[in-house]
């Protein structure tokens, strides 16, 4: 004689198997619009460029991405170098899902602009394979998990070049990933400037535009080897004209932003250690309170080394700074 079921106990059974398949459809990934997934994103920040995973070591750590969000920061932009550094794919792996499950937006940037600046055909080549292969692996991922096709396409990636290439690349990842959202700059290191060089492909909606800042190089970046005309120290900021060209840079942006219907993120702005704390803090809060007022989300670069806003050795923000992100 089979048993029965007793009714209540059955229509437990039920409640927690519909509860356990919204939740994994919820995991999953579900479409949403460019304008609503950047809306969601607020206050970011750079991570991984100079951390020694790329030797094979770890300074960042999954509990990190809970020190994020206790901090006021729900994005995280994770600088790739997966070119050149193919074997570290297993170590970002075990990032991705982390920084998911503490609730943050997750931009997968592959930072490999300086291999790409040499050789555009190799950097063809290699875009395409990396992204088949992160699109493929990623493509059940929740939509607060984005692809960002190539931080700062300079040099050989030639603005004619980019607007080909970005195109080419939006193909690879369509093929899997049809409506995620997919963030993409203009060529000479995607320059606020250079926004309005960006050919989008107009039928694509599921795009946001990113634009980068360090206006004046000379002195964001005074002190930097790499910037020959940056090499003078103690140069300061905050006159009335300094602020008036910040404004009008954002101001462009924005009515770019509006014209062509597009969302558009800051992914980087930042200032090199060298210069003076008092005018380094205030063009960071500059910035910062411009692009929150033009509903723009921004990524501060970066959480580690030269431009620290963490000190990972103490464990600790770097108080000035991460006041000018967070006030």
């Amino acid at each position: 004689m089979r048993a029965r079921t007793n009714p209540i106990v059955l229509i437990g059974l039920i409640l927690i198997a519909a509860a356990a398949a919204c939740q994994s459809k919820a995991e999953g990934f579900a479409s949403v619009s460019a304008d609503d997934q950047a809306a969601a994103m607020h206050r970011g920040m750079n991570i991984l460029d100079d951390d020694p995973l790329w030797q094979g070591g770890a300074r960042f750590a999954p509990r990190h991405f809970a020190v994020l969000r206790a901090a006021g920061f729900d994005t995280v932009r994770m600088n790739l170098h997966l070119i050149t550094h193919p074997e570290a794919q297993p170590a970002i792996d075990r990032l991705v899902k982390p920084a998911l499950d503490a609730g943050l937006t997750v931009i997968l940037d592959m930072h490999e602009d300086q291999f790409c600046a040499r050789d555009a055909e190799a950097c063809r080549a290699k875009l395409r394979a990396v992204w088949t292969a992160l699109a493929t692996r990623y493509r059940d991922a929740p939509n607060r998990l984005l692809f960002e096709i190539l931080n700062e396409p300079h040099g050989a990636i030639t603005t004619a070049v980019w607007n080909t290439l970005l195109r080419e690349m939006l193909g690879v990842i369509r093929a899997t990933n049809p409506t995620r959202n997919v963030v993409i700059g203009p060529a000479n290191m995607s320059s606020m400037g250079e926004l309005h060089t960006l050919d989008l492909p107009a039928g694509d909606r599921h795009i946001v535009a990113t634009v980068h800042t360090y206006t004046p190089v000379t002195f964001t970046l005074q002190g930097a080897r790499w910037v020959e005309e940056a090499q003078a120290l103690g140069v300061s900021w905050g006159s009335d004209a300094d602020t008036a060209l910040m404004t009008r840079m954002f101001d462009q942006v924005a009515s770019w932003s509006d014209r062509e219907r597009r969302p558009v993120f800051l992914g980087e702005f930042g200032v090199y250690e060298k210069a003076p704390m008092a005018p380094r803090t205030r063009w960071i809060s500059a910035a910062a309170r411009m692009a929150e007022a033009h509903a723009m989300p921004w990524a501060y670069w970066q959480m580690d080394t030269d431009f620290a806003a963490y000190d990972f050795g103490r464990e600790a923000w770097v108080t000035p700074v991460y006041k000018a992100l967070v006030p």
